[in-house]
């Protein structure tokens, strides 16, 4: 459990229900710089040791935690867009996934040019929830042909079972902070 991360979830973050715990006062809507730039020291001395040679997430939330790693790693961030910019190629990876707080599917699109055969790829984001999010970024990483060498995620909601949808990858998967539950406006963290 990293612990500046889970007092600020204990201080800021709220329930609102559904499963949902909004921590936009620090991650999803304004950045706390010093608090990423723990978190990300913090997943590089965790994956460390996987040597990846670049670090996907997805846009827009797990882009902070994702650069900071990247800054203690020594490698590239990649994100997969929502929407194609008219700079990206004609060709793109791309593919969709659930978005639990946008309440549909989103795009997960990646080009070419920054993600390819041979790259060891860590995926690092925001939350790990039923781990469809992260599924979908790990579509497009087999799809370039590189290999998933590890998955990080700030926030794990345990009790949504995500890790066990990922674990036929056979990589490390981490979170810096577990939730066991969100019943009854009430936030639980996993002690594990």
């Amino acid at each position: 459990m990293f612990e500046p991360l889970r007092k600020r979830i204990e201080e800021e973050g709220k329930c609102l229900g559904g499963g949902i715990l909004k921590v936009d006062p620090f991650i999803n809507h304004q950045v706390d710089p010093e608090l990423m730039d723990a978190c990300g020291k913090a997943f590089a001395e965790l994956f460390a040791s996987t040597r990846p040679t670049k670090i996907l997430t997805a846009e827009i939330s797990g882009i902070a935690p994702a650069l900071m790693a990247a800054r203690y790693l020594g490698v590239p961030v990649v994100y997969a867009r929502k929407h194609k910019p008219i700079t990206m190629p004609d060709t793109v990876y791309l593919t969709v996934a659930p978005s639990h707080t946008k309440g549909h599917m989103v795009e997960l699109i990646v080009s070419p040019e920054y993600l390819g055969a041979g790259e060891r790829v860590l995926i690092i984001d925001d939350f790990l929830a039923s781990g469809a999010t992260i599924a979908g970024l790990v579509r497009l990483t087999q799809t370039a042909g590189a290999q998933i060498v590890g998955i990080g995620a700030l926030i794990e909601k345990t009790f949504e079972e995500g890790r066990e949808v990922l674990s036929y990858l056979n990589v490390p998967i981490k979170s810096l902070v577990g939730i066991a539950s969100l019943e009854g406006g009430k936030i639980v963290f996993d002690e594990e």
